[in-house]
């Protein structure tokens, strides 16, 4: 939930004050009641927003990620003036990266102050302030100005009803055509012609402002992605007329510093190759996540937007050793459900194609990588890569005989810990304990693995479950899945998931404890 406010934040009349301390420096907690209940927790941060200090007509915004249970309410606000004018600010959540963030486009002096980001449940609220700055432009003010003074108010007025987020417009004019369509459905744009219209009339005047720096060429504008070695980076080729042209980058409309020198150990740095420009973050953390920005001189000639997603891996891929002609696994499981993780060979990021099956199951956990009719050359280290988070196995490539006589041999599939297609059913995600409150649904989940893919049996108490219909019971790609709409005392007790296939056996069990019950 997000609310926008301009009061302030305090506990209600007769609740407890009861001061906490959080593990992020500056944030202040109060609970709301002596003891918390089993299964809840008051507000607390785990990325409060940063002081920001930018210019004038920029793009400002606070980010912050919370905890709490039940989910709490975040509210903004700020010491000297009201949040309500949706023009000037916009509260926005995404459910993916669990981010709140609020936006301020067309930054402007007055909106210079401290703000406050307040999160409440029942159970208590979290408090952070954070300061903007803002930086006063002479010469953008008098443009403003003289824009006003030509422009009739009527016209002024329908211009703002059609106005964008400007980092919309600042992602297109550097992106790729192929990414335009992603990058409108992020912003909820459905009106690709009047979407065009607008982008190709910006671009004639970004041309304009290029000349002015004497940009001779701008090409090859690369958006920012994680690398095989740990660092994020994106690439500009750029000639520039006057090689000495102050370059200036900024992460969320803050200037930040960089390193010319290899070796160097600055967060930031920049490579220059020829004509291209290589930008570089090392040491990533969930904090790097953010709307980056090069300008020569005072003119924006690139934006990319770096997000991260919280996942991590509950299954890492294991060393796998296959021989040659055979078709090689390796698969790992996520803790959230990811669309597309990045994979790579001897740090080479990896495409679907005749050489490399890439796969993601229906609920987006579980990803595979197949390297096909492997090669004495194939072997060395692979990785998977999710968000910032890393895991890395060997590919081990065995010579065949047969193949160094000239024969052909059939092709076969070898997964970790197994040869060929013979694989015995293991359990990747046991299942978790619960203890749900009577009438709540409950939702349990396991993933095993196994070729010949297992037959799963759910177990009750030891009596099998798997036609009765009080309970939704799904098998997805290894994902084993079990449902109860209103969980009743009656459905206490010990569950237990068996996987068997024509090679063995595996099980995991957990207990269930209905809260209410007599």
């Amino acid at each position: 939930m997000i609310r926008l406010s301009k009061g302030t934040g305090g506990t209600a009349t007769g609740q407890v004050g009861i001061k906490k301390k959080s593990k992020v420096p500056g944030v202040m907690i109060t609970q709301f009641v002596e003891t918390l209940p089993e299964g809840t927790s008051h507000p607390d941060f785990t990325r409060k927003p940063i002081a920001l200090t930018i210019q004038e007509g920029k793009f400002a915004f606070f980010k912050a990620i919370v905890t709490g249970d039940p989910k709490p309410t975040v509210t903004w606000s700020r010491n000297n003036g009201d949040v309500s004018d949706t023009s000037r600010y916009q509260a926005r959540y995404d459910p993916n990266s669990n981010e709140h963030t609020f936006e301020m486009p067309d930054v402007m002096p007055d909106q210079a102050d401290t703000y406050k980001c307040l999160v409440t449940n029942e159970y208590g609220q979290a408090m952070v302030t954070v300061v903007l700055n803002v930086i006063e432009v002479g010469f953008k003010k008098a443009r403003a100005q003289q824009q006003a003074e030509v422009c009739p108010k009527s016209e002024q007025h329908q211009k703002r009803e059609g106005e964008m987020d400007p980092t919309f417009w600042e992602l297109l004019l550097s992106a790729d055509k192929k990414d335009y369509e992603k990058i409108c459905a992020e912003f909820g744009v459905t009106d690709f012609r009047w979407m065009l219209k607008e982008l190709n009339e910006m671009k004639k005047k970004k041309e304009e402002e290029l000349k002015h720096i004497s940009i001779i060429s701008l090409s090859n504008l690369r958006p920012i992605q994680v690398n095989a070695d740990g660092t994020a980076s994106f690439e500009i080729d750029m000639d520039l007329f006057d090689q000495s042209s102050s370059i200036f980058l900024y992460k969320d409309g803050e200037m930040i510093p960089y390193t010319k020198e290899l070796g160097d150990k600055m967060k930031h740095s920049l490579r220059k190759v020829g004509k291209k420009y290589i930008f570089s973050i090392r040491d990533l953390m969930p904090e790097d996540a953010g709307l980056y920005q090069l300008d020569v001189e005072d003119v924006n000639v690139f934006s990319t937007n770096f997000k991260i997603l919280t996942v991590d891996f509950l299954v890492k891929i294991q060393e796998v050793k296959a021989k040659e002609r055979e078709d090689a696994v390796f698969e790992c499981v996520l803790s959230n459900p990811f669309s597309k993780i990045l994979w790579f060979g001897k740090n080479i990021q990896l495409e679907q194609g005749d050489k490399y099956d890439i796969e993601v199951s229906e609920d987006k956990l579980i990803h595979r990588l197949v390297v096909k009719d492997c090669m004495i050359v194939d072997k060395g280290i692979y990785s998977a890569c999710a968000g910032i988070q890393f895991c890395n196995a060997w590919l081990i490539v065995e010579a065949d005989k047969d193949v160094q006589k000239g024969k052909k041999t059939a092709r076969k599939t070898t997964r970790a810990g197994g040869s060929g297609m013979d694989l015995p059913p293991s359990i990747l995600v046991p299942l978790k304990v619960h203890t749900p409150p009577k009438g709540y649904q409950l939702f349990m989940t396991c993933a095993v693995r196994g070729c010949p893919t297992p037959t799963v049996s759910w177990y009750l108490n030891d009596i099998c479950i798997n036609s009765d219909n009080t309970y939704y019971i799904t098998n997805s790609f290894g994902v084993c899945s079990l449902v109860i709409l209103r969980v009743q005392p009656q459905h206490s007790g010990e569950y237990k998931v068996v996987a068997v296939n024509s090679f063995g056996k595996a099980e995991c069990s957990t207990k269930i404890v209905v809260k209410g019950r007599v």
